[in-house]
């Protein structure tokens, strides 16, 4: 497959996870996209926040079901579903960042990779 061709599921892929996100009324719905810089570990980080152990859970089942329904995918690693407080899908190129709010603000991944293309989802 050639990395174009990556590069294009990688966004189509986001897109999923962010209806996935969507259904569940996640908030602050983030896209990083991190193709352009030079060994990122991912195309695209899709980052939001929840604001109980429920919707947390909630939120992640819905990115898992989308992903799967489209893509016919699971994430091959996850992590998380114990503490609750930041929840991970990742798929390879896209990873999937699932936070309560106050864990989100303390980790604040969005400003450790400045030089991604961010997009805001509105709500």
């Amino acid at each position: 497959m050639t990395a174009n061709k990556n590069s294009s599921l990688s966004k189509k892929m986001s897109e999923v996870v962010v209806k996935g996100m969507q259904e569940k009324k996640a908030s602050d719905i983030v896209v990083m996209d991190l193709r352009k810089i030079k060994n990122a570990i991912a195309d695209f980080f899709v980052i939001c926040s929840g604001s109980s152990d429920t919707q947390l859970d909630a939120i992640t089942d819905s990115v898992d079901d989308e992903v799967y329904k489209v893509f016919n995918e699971h994430p091959w690693h996850s992590e998380g579903k114990t503490n609750r407080e930041w929840m991970l899908l990742d798929y390879a190129n896209v990873v999937v960042h699932v936070f309560r709010k106050d864990r989100r603000e303390f980790y604040a991944l969005e400003t450790l990779w400045g030089d991604a293309q961010i997009s805001h989802i509105e709500e």
